[in-house]
């Protein structure tokens, strides 16, 4: 999201990455890249995920923002839709027939036919949108603050929360989400981490640290060009990532770093 930066250091300042005194070492795990696909370089990733053999994708930016089902191993847009004028694209889910984008600060959400990407409808909600994932029965929202929002996939109204914390400390800037055997993960905006969270207590169970994944020199804006999107096959179990303009999308495989002294 093309938020102010002064959002992202106090976001920074208010969750620590390393254990606290008396606390036990949340786990921390690298990565081995498995396969490199091609990515646009133009998308500005909001949402993610990988579903019937293609990676449905939601992206950003006003007067940008579009809808597309994409091939994993060509990066070819199949299929797109432009997200009405004058909204900025966030997160999008798979429920049912449908296919739902948020926006970032319009409150509203759009509702699409997924076989053809026809708008079919809508419905509003408070405060920001920022990310969608779910599993068998629910939906989950992220809108930047450190509690996801539980909705019901066929009437998306709100029925419970996840207050997301990291050793006690509430976790903010919580963005793109995924589903990931029985856990939520989360990228966390303007880092290099993923948090890999229990749904059933909000507490966050490991750190993915992919720092260095991208060769940053190939990107055109340090400050935006953020590690953003993550999609997981379930049925061969493959996990990805990118990011926003990123010209790659890595297939990973997780490896856990040994624990410091």
């Amino acid at each position: 999201m093309n938020k102010i930066a002064a959002l992202a250091f106090v976001a920074l300042a208010a969750v620590s990455f390393g254990p606290r005194a008396g606390a036990a070492a949340i786990p921390v795990y690298g990565y081995k890249v498995v396969h490199t696909y091609p990515h646009d370089a133009q998308a500005f990733t909001e949402g993610l995920f990988y579903e019937d053999g293609y990676l449905f994708e939601s992206t950003g930016e006003r007067g940008m923002s579009t809808v597309r089902k994409v091939k994993l191993t060509t990066g070819e847009v199949v299929q797109r839709l432009d997200t009405p004028p004058g909204y900025f694209g966030e997160g999008i889910v798979s429920t049912g027939t449908k296919l739902v984008q948020l926006t970032w600060q319009e409150g509203i959400a759009f509702v699409y036919d997924k076989a053809s990407f026809r708008l079919i409808g809508g419905f509003r909600y408070p405060g920001e949108g920022w990310a969608f994932t779910r599993d068998a029965a629910h939906i989950y929202m992220s809108d930047g603050t450190p509690t996801i929002r539980v909705l019901d996939p066929a009437s998306f109204e709100r029925t419970g929360s996840i207050d997301v914390t990291a050793e006690g400390v509430p976790l903010r800037n919580i963005n793109e989400l995924e589903w990931v055997k029985g856990e939520i993960y989360a990228n966390i905006w303007q880092t290099d981490r993923i948090a890999r969270i229990d749904p059933g207590t909000g507490h966050v169970v490991g750190w993915i640290d992919l720092k260095g994944l991208m060769d940053r020199s190939k990107l055109a804006d340090l400050s935006d060009d953020v590690l953003n999107g993550i999609a997981y096959d379930a049925a061969h179990d493959r996990l990805f990532v990118t990011g926003k303009r990123w010209p790659s999308l890595f297939e990973i495989r997780l490896v856990r770093e040994p624990q410091r002294p």
